[in-house]
């Protein structure tokens, strides 16, 4: 085997070493931006010198002072040019640097999505997908509006098999491509999320039409009255002229001056932005794609026979002509040519020609954009893996998923499975419990783990005795209680013919558990399993890649309980909001033809007494189930585990931990069973409480 794969550099060797070039390329810049402006004020000063010399002293002709005027004009243009690129240095070295930071776990400088946040949504606010350190921040990579929204609307809602195949194969495509991801990064103005819906709606709006002879009557009056003025004032024409021709151009003009105040106020505020569309489409339509997706998007930006590009600079020339009329030296020459009216004139034209098309390149560059940031993602998590989409019946399984917010060196992975068509031996031939995870003697005993920043020390509460799973086994503990036939096929020991080969479900030997009870004490990390599930999934559905050695499913509408909060404003207290969230997931879980839920559920009706919480989870999961939904469900309250005794699918899994020296140790590993213990009053009396 090659060792050619090992001394392939990695994302932030890679980043580093970008970074720097480009900051050298700025600092060399900066130098000669100073040298040329010494050189420009030289220049200047043998110019004035020159012109002082001929026009006052007359000591040679004044035409040997242009020359020093021409230097002094190259100068003021190598500035702006040299300025320019070391703008381009410096926002490359930017997009650099927030890559870096991104892979130490910090923003990375793009915006947070906070504008797409919605707690009426069944999942984004449980998932922490929009807002500072959310799943957006972490991807986007969008310069423009549309973009964010395409790239917001994946995370909000799941696609279809054959799309996310689509979208994955545009990754793959775009994920290598570094110089194109850095060319959007720093093309056009520095405008972040621009908008130009404002563009897109004009260019898509009805048009008024006014008479083509008007259009050449404007632009022959308007020359007219500049000859006039120029032969009354300088030539000593008669003001005849002057007279006649201004009222001809009042008679066209002022009738249309509404008309055209029309035309030109809705792109007023996109203008400043325009130089970045015009970059942005520049750059994709220049890139060779091999994925059909992205071909079929760069087809998208053309219209007439000419770029979009093209298309978007030669508007740019119109506005910036337009703009012409602000300036107060010129607008005594724009009101004699009637500047407005012949600019929307010239605007209708490019719009009768363009207009309709504008939002097509939007929102393919959008998609781009969308898919470019996903890329980025993948480039800069090398490990990650495409998921497997398959139509049929509500499944999941995943092997060494992790949260893909926490940095891989401190994401400790455990191994999941739910619902039909499980195959015997998943997740490799080690013995496995009912969730795929690896079943391990002497839990934590035999390797320290990496976790999240809790202390985890080698054979923490290993002298404990251990039942065949690693979980602790104590005399009268929850374990001890009776179970029914469905969690004695579900926590297996790992022999042959066990459930321990495979997860099996209650019912049937092909399927596996619809619903996995979490029980486990404080910390000890039931809700970061639902969410790096619930995250990976949406990642999944989105087209991006995973945190997970393996990872395949059917397509689901995800619906979470993560992030239930009271509202004073509306009166709503959190067991009245849980409610109404809870609500709402039946109701995404019985919707005629549409996909089937999995859910999330953590602590559920915590917020009321426990025989109501334990009555109202065990009605709320056996509707989900009976309505082909899969799950997870989190609780302190050991009572809740009973449920798996009545409810077919439901079976039990836990997390331990264990209370050492003063301190708490978690090894953030799911096992089979009930958590044979809790951490409440041990975590009080650490903190000093006297109970």
């Amino acid at each position: 085997m090659s060792d050619s794969g090992l001394s392939q550099p990695t994302p932030a060797s890679v980043y580093a070493d970008r970074l720097a070039a480009r900051r050298a390329t700025a600092a060399a810049l900066a130098e000669r931006l100073d040298a040329i402006s010494y050189a420009r004020l030289g220049a200047f000063l043998v110019g004035l010198t020159g012109a002082g010399l001929s026009f006052g002293a007359e000591l040679f002709s004044p035409w040997f002072a242009l020359a020093p005027l021409v230097v002094f004009f190259y100068f003021v243009a190598k500035f702006e040019a040299t300025r320019g690129r070391k703008a381009w240095a410096e926002r490359a070295a930017k997009f650099y640097s927030g890559g870096l930071d991104r892979l130490a776990g910090k923003s990375g400088g793009a915006g947070d999505g906070a504008r797409f946040a919605d707690d009426a949504h069944p999942y984004a606010a449980d998932l922490d997908l929009f807002g500072p350190g959310s799943v957006f921040e972490r991807l986007t990579a969008c310069r423009t509006r549309t973009g964010e929204d395409t790239l917001a609307a994946w995370l909000l809602g799941p696609a279809e098999p054959a799309e996310v195949r689509s979208r994955q194969e545009a990754v793959t495509d775009l994920a290598p491509r570094l110089d194109l991801r850095e060319g959007i990064a720093v093309a056009g103005a520095d405008a972040p999320a621009a908008d130009y819906r404002p563009l897109a709606e004009l260019g898509a709006a009805p048009r008024e039409t006014v008479p083509q002879w008007k259009r050449w009557a404007v632009e022959v009056l308007g020359w007219a009255n500049v000859l006039a003025w120029i032969g009354w004032l300088f030539v000593g024409t008669t003001s005849l002229p002057v007279f006649a021709f201004g009222v001809a151009s009042l008679t066209i003009a002022v009738p249309l001056v509404r008309w055209a105040q029309g035309v030109l106020k809705p792109l007023e505020r996109t203008v400043e932005n325009l130089s970045l569309f015009e970059s942005l489409l520049g750059r994709i339509e220049r890139e060779r794609f091999s994925a059909a997706r992205l071909m079929e998007l760069q087809a998208a930006m053309t219209a007439d026979g000419l770029s979009a590009s093209e298309q978007i600079r030669e508007l740019r020339a119109i506005l910036y002509g337009y703009n012409a009329l602000k300036n107060a030296f010129f607008a005594p020459v724009a009101v004699l040519r009637m500047w407005n009216v012949r600019f929307a004139f010239k605007l209708e034209a490019w719009r009768a020609r363009s207009g309709a098309a504008v939002g097509k390149w939007l929102r393919a560059a959008g998609e781009l954009e969308a898919l470019s940031s996903l890329a980025g993602y993948k480039y800069e998590n090398p490990t990650d893996i495409f998921p497997t989409v398959e139509a049929g019946p509500a499944r999941l399984t995943a092997v060494g998923v992790g949260h893909p917010l926490l940095p891989p060196d401190r994401s400790v992975r455990n191994d999941v499975s739910l619902g039909a068509a499980v195959k015997p031996g998943f997740a490799g031939d080690r013995p496995r419990g009912t969730t795929g995870a690896a079943v391990k003697p002497g839990f934590a005993g035999d390797r320290p783990r990496e976790t999240t920043g809790a202390a985890v020390k080698p054979g923490f509460a290993g002298d404990r005795p251990r039942g065949p799973t690693g979980a602790a086994v104590k005399p009268d503990s929850a374990d001890d209680r009776s179970r029914g036939p469905t969690e004695a096929a579900a926590v297996g020991t790992g022999t042959p013919g066990s459930a321990g080969d495979g997860p099996r479900g209650p019912t049937d030997d092909t399927d596996g558990p619809r619903v996995l009870i979490v029980s486990g004490s404080n910390m000890s990390g039931k809700s970061t399993l639902l969410r790096s599930v619930g995250v990976n999934c949406v990642l999944a559905l989105a087209g991006g890649v995973v945190r997970a050695a393996d990872f395949s499913l059917t397509p689901f509408a995800l619906g979470a309980t993560m992030r239930v909060q009271d509202s004073l404003q509306a009166g709503k207290s959190r067991f009245f909001a849980e409610v109404t969230k809870v609500r709402l997931l039946l109701d995404i879980a019985t919707r005629e033809n549409g996909p089937p839920l999995l859910f999330l559920l953590d602590e559920l009706f915590a917020g009321t007494n426990s025989a109501d919480r334990v009555a109202g989870a065990e009605g709320v999961v056996r509707a989900l189930v009976a309505a082909g939904a899969i799950g997870f469900v989190t609780t302190h309250d050991l009572s809740l585990t009973a449920v798996t005794d009545t409810i077919p699918g439901a079976v039990n899994v836990h997390f331990c931990d264990g209370f050492a020296g003063g301190e708490l140790h978690f090894d953030y590993t799911m096992r089979p069973g009930v958590v044979p213990h809790g951490n409440g009053l041990a975590l009080m009396r650490a903190v000093g409480l006297k109970v």
